[in-house]
């Protein structure tokens, strides 16, 4: 007789969810923090007290241990405020600004004969009407240059060697805007505004999140660069490597398919034009030009196969892995969906080196709790859920479906010529590799026994994997719809097509796109057919995305949200 297993634990996922409950309440139900301390110290002893008595109840208590700790970070660690300082000033007037680069940008077309480049600075000193105020606020600082025939054609990029760059800054010397570098800007503030309308995007609060506390704008050639350094040494160190990479992305493309590698490939969406951006939009297949969860997953997923074909022990292989992923998520620096992916990454390589059971749910646990205590407001923002609903959808919905469905086959397709493995499969997916057999064997007669035998399980491998491609899809696309109209007010029908084709293609994309700049520090050559492979798979998705996106039907929210 046998019996059936354990199902599988996965505490950590149980306690992030008590810890979302308990962040929700806490913005809702403020109580002085020392009530919060003694709740939870209370919760701690009576667990500790239960472990050998009530089982169930120590688990209990410890989710409300969870649930207290969640309610008393988020009403201690209150979200960023605006200096009060830095809005006064920010009311049109012209002011001189003593601060330093947080942010780089890179040069932009913003009109016939004109260049836009878009900065953070961090202010040191604001000076108005004579008067010198010692303020710390983010500026999001827009740079004009106006006058220059002939740059709109092409924006000119840091660490260029264009001839727009050399007009540009021939004609008008400004210093190079890397980061740390101290400034003196001429230049005119104003608050951010959001749209009135009721569930608009809040782009105030998207720019605290960022440290950005007012916008500005200033003309080029009131812009004097000041002696010294601001800033971490690190942070100078990864700019340096993204703006490298960017300059060698730009390179073998042209100007159109470098945009849309800077962003898939390294998070950099200054060079996209709005109508591409509105393309994408509306096949649904937008989360390709942002760098998250999949694109690393994609890239570590490359790199752990590329040297498992290489014999490489596979301990060392998941810590190569681990290690690239983390590097990759620094390099790229767009911020929490990158770092969630690695840490969830992490996990789930760590339990496969350790022998236990690689249970998804509770590595997405873990990197939700990682996440949620470094900074409890990112449960409030749409990046975070739907990033670990995606991903939630999948371990919990998807693959246990598949598990009981397709995947058996699949794993049945091994070792086809084998009776023997016959014995260690379930009589229905013995009797699958039987028919297959007997395909092969007709097959063999015109192919070869090695082709006929071969041809029904490749042809099985392909059917199968657009099945599970197709359910996938399907199931993303109804589990984001409604979380996807409440935060965008969009839920487009072309996801699904879309994505049928794009994700394939993204998955060719990602890893000869790397290899492609890899290379292209080497030898330009030597990357060619790397970049061929991906301006392949470029074509594939723009195809796909321009075709889709004028075919669409689009299930919008009610007019009261629309613009």
């Amino acid at each position: 007789m046998t019996h059936a297993p354990n199902p599988p634990c996965q505490p950590l996922f149980w306690a992030a969810l008590a810890f979302s409950a308990g962040l929700w309440v806490g913005v809702r139900a403020w109580r002085p923090p020392s009530w919060w301390v003694i709740a939870v110290l209370a919760f701690v002893l009576a667990a500790a007290w239960f472990v050998s008595r009530r089982a169930w109840m120590a688990k209990t208590l410890s989710l409300g241990t969870w649930f207290l700790l969640a309610a008393f970070l988020i009403q201690l660690r209150a979200g960023p405020v605006a200096d009060p300082q830095i809005l006064a000033l920010a009311d049109g007037r012209e002011l001189t600004l003593t601060a330093h680069v947080i942010r780089e940008g890179y040069a932009r077309p913003a009109g016939p004969g004109s260049i836009r480049e878009s900065i953070d600075v961090e202010t040191e000193e604001v000076e108005s009407e004579g008067q010198s105020r010692q303020v710390r606020a983010g500026v999001r600082l827009t740079v004009y240059k106006r006058g220059t025939e002939g740059v709109e054609r092409r924006a000119p990029s840091p660490g260029s060697d264009t001839a727009d760059v050399e007009k540009w800054t021939s004609e008008a010397p400004v210093p190079r805007l890397t980061y740390g570098t101290r400034l003196r800007i001429r230049a005119k503030l104003h608050p951010a505004r959001n749209y009135r309308n009721p569930g608009a995007f809040d782009y105030e609060g998207y720019l605290q999140d960022n440290g950005v506390n007012v916008l500005g704008s200033a003309q080029a050639e009131r812009i004097e660069q000041l002696e010294g350094f601001s800033g971490g040494r690190i942070e100078r160190w990864r700019t340096r490597v993204h703006s490298s990479i960017v300059a060698r992305i730009h390179q073998p493309w042209p100007p159109r398919e470098a945009s849309l590698m800077d962003a898939m490939v390294l998070g950099e969406d200054s060079f996209l034009q709005s109508a591409t951006r509105t393309e994408f939009q509306r096949s649904g297949a937008y989360h390709v030009l942002v760098v998250s969860g999949m694109n690393l997953s994609i890239l570590a997923f490359a790199i752990f196969w590329t040297l498992r074909q290489f014999r490489l022990d596979p301990a060392l292989a998941a810590i190569a892995t681990v290690v690239v992923s983390f590097a990759y998520a620094f390099v790229v620096g767009v911020g929490a969906p990158v770092w969630r992916a690695a840490l969830m990454l992490a996990i789930y390589l760590g339990a496969r080196l350790l022998y236990r059971e690689r249970n998804m749910l509770n590595a997405i646990g873990a990197a939700a709790l990682g996440v949620l205590i470094a900074d409890p407001h990112a449960l409030f923002g749409a990046s975070f859920q739907l990033t670990f609903l995606a991903v939630l959808i999948i371990a919990a919905i998807g693959a246990p479906i598949l598990e009981q469905t397709t995947l058996p086959y699949a794993r049945g397709l091994r070792l086809l010529g084998t009776t023997s493995y016959d014995l260690h499969v379930v009589p229905k997916v013995a009797q699958f590799r039987l028919d297959l057999r007997m395909v092969g064997a007709r097959l063999a007669r015109f192919l070869g026994k090695r082709a006929g035998l071969a041809l029904p399980a490749i042809f099985m491998r392909i059917a199968i994997g657009l099945g599970e491609l197709v359910f996938m899809s399907a199931l993303m696309q109804a589990g984001l719809a409604l979380l996807m109209a409440y935060h965008f007010h969009r839920a487009t029908t072309m996801g699904m097509p879309a994505n049928l084709a794009v994700i394939p293609l993204t998955e060719v994309l990602m890893p000869a796109a790397a290899v492609a700049v890899g290379l292209g520090y080497v030898s330009t050559t030597l990357a060619k057919p790397a970049v061929w492979v991906s301006s392949w798979a470029w074509g594939g998705i723009a195809g796909t995305v321009q075709w889709l996106g004028g075919a669409r039907v689009i299930c919008a929210w009610p007019c009261r949200h629309s613009l």
